[in-house]
């Protein structure tokens, strides 16, 4: 019966001419996010987010899904080129691809990251694909209890994995629990923390709050430093073709690297709130050290690159399983499309598997189409696609705070949260140039309620009692066990994870 529902959902998608245009869409908005340094998915997700109001569910999480699924694909040109990575995710890159440009392979490294980016994609939605089966019934055994404290497992994974302090993670991811609880109190209906404004009542606009976070102070620090995206940087790249191709075929050459740190990084993906950026840096640390001349790495290793590339498009699709099944986000990009899921109907839980499995698997083959399309898009506009790096900030600014603060009114309508939206970025500001993490922020501010409700249930069946139970002490122990890994890793200095 599944395979009926997949193939009919992948029918149903590239036979939809309005799917396809979406997708389409989608995949033009992600390359340019992800090429341009220091936008990135989760800043395009919350621009796009406003435009999918109102829309066909299916429809809008696709759009969404399609740009966030090839943003990392995208962010590997001007980390290769220019040294500059355009997420995150795609430092890891820098070291052999950019090693490798300066070396004349600039071709072959870009041959080499698109082909490792569309295997990475492919192997985790087939990942997502095959484990649907064997979740099925895990998830259908969840109950209440059990949300709450994987609620709470994901915001601990979130603040640890957000930078070097796990206080300071803790403390942002908590206080948007505390943000969270603004509205009304869900058993007695009685206002909490609204100061008497009504538009509150309803609780902070998740879109509003996501804004604030990641667009405002990016914008203010991108005005501040009044330079190029990728100012500084050495002169444009011209692109042989040859050297694609040849990039493509190491791919190849090295198939079973590009298996084994795709099945890897696909399930280190299922894990709630990892990240891309750890992902990529597990995938490149299992590159070098399975490699017999580990020390060459670094100065332009074609396997660096395919082993960074791969694991990084082969994070998402793990990612997506605790987001969809458990209404967990399995990364702070994913944290912000679980929010968009929930502004266009879509509710998380076990309810996928059973009422919209459709849309699962319609989900599940846009990850791999949008990167093909991806793929394809890249490897014909190669030599044109880097000018976009050196847009200057005196033109992206501007766009990019309209389309904000447009994007946090029409979410709700109340003028109200344009005010909200400019003291919340100020906020946002002080943590990004204070190096506080701010994904914990906008975990907090989505699972707070979910946890809220899951909390409440779970002590109406069960009492205190559900602290006891055998999933939930396991679960206990994971969120315990992940701050103590932390604290270990952080007295032994072997962690260095990039800030989400």
């Amino acid at each position: 019966m599944d395979a009926a529902v997949a193939f009919s959902a992948l029918v149903g998608l590239v036979t939809t001419p309005y799917i396809v245009f979406l997708m389409l869409v989608g995949v033009l908005v992600g390359i340019f996010m992800g090429i341009a340094p220091g936008v990135g998915g989760k800043l395009g997700l919350v621009l796009l987010i406003p435009f999918v109001y109102g829309m066909d569910p299916l429809a809008g999480a696709v759009f969404l899904l399609s740009m966030h699924a090839v943003v990392h694909t995208a962010g590997a040109v001007t980390s290769i080129l220019l040294g500059v990575p355009g997420e995150g995710a795609t430092a890891a890159t820098v070291l052999d691809g950019y090693a490798m440009t300066k070396r004349g392979e600039a071709g072959r490294a870009l041959g080499a990251s698109f082909g490792a980016s569309l295997a990475g994609s492919t192997s985790g939605a087939i990942v997502l694909g095959a484990s649907l089966g064997l979740l099925e019934p895990i998830i259908l055994n969840f109950h209440p209890s059990e949300f709450f404290l994987l609620s709470l497992l994901g915001i601990t994974f979130i603040a640890t994995l957000s930078g070097k302090s796990v206080v300071k993670g803790l403390s942002v991811g908590f206080f948007g629990l505390m943000v969270s609880f603004i509205g009304q109190d869900p058993s007695t209906g009685i206002a909490r923390f609204t100061g008497g404004h009504l538009f509150l009542l309803d609780g902070v606009d998740i879109i509003t709050a996501i804004l604030a976070m990641f667009a405002i102070p990016e914008m203010i620090s991108l005005g501040v430093e009044r330079q190029a995206l990728a100012s500084g940087v050495a002169q444009r790249q011209r692109i042989d073709y040859r050297q694609v191709i040849q990039g493509l075929g190491d791919v190849v050459t090295h198939r079973w690297l590009v298996l084994r740190v795709s099945l890897l990084v696909a399930a280190i993906g299922i894990i709630p709130g990892l990240g891309g950026d750890a992902a990529s840096w597990m995938a490149y640390g299992h590159t070098v050290q399975s490699s017999k001349n580990p020390e060459t790495f670094g100065t332009g290793r074609v396997e660096g690159v395919i082993g960074a590339e791969t694991g990084t498009c082969a994070k998402e699709g793990g990612s997506l399983i605790p987001t969809l099944f458990f209404g967990v986000p399995g990364s702070s990009g994913m944290a912000i499309m679980l929010g968009a899921f929930l502004m266009l109907g879509l509710q998380p839980g076990p309810q996928m598997l059973t009422e919209h499995l459709d849309v699962v698997w319609a989900l599940i083959w846009s990850l791999a189409l949008a990167n093909l399309l991806c793929v394809g898009i890249l490897l014909v506009a190669a030599p044109w696609i880097t000018n976009i790096a050196y847009i200057k900030t005196s033109l992206m600014v501007p766009i990019v705070l309209v389309f904000a603060i447009l994007g946090s009114y029409i979410g709700q309508g109340h003028w109200e949260n344009l005010i909200l939206i400019f003291f919340m970025g100020g906020f946002g500001y002080f943590l990004k140039r204070h190096d506080w993490p701010r994904a914990p922020f906008v975990i907090g501010v989505i699972l707070g309620k979910i946890a809220e409700d899951a909390l409440l249930k779970a002590l109406a069946i069960d009492g205190y009692w559900f602290f006891m139970k055998p999933i939930s002490l396991i679960l206990i122990a994971m969120i315990i066990g992940s701050i103590g890994f932390w604290f270990y890793k952080m007295r032994t200095g072997k962690v260095e994870i990039a800030h989400g």
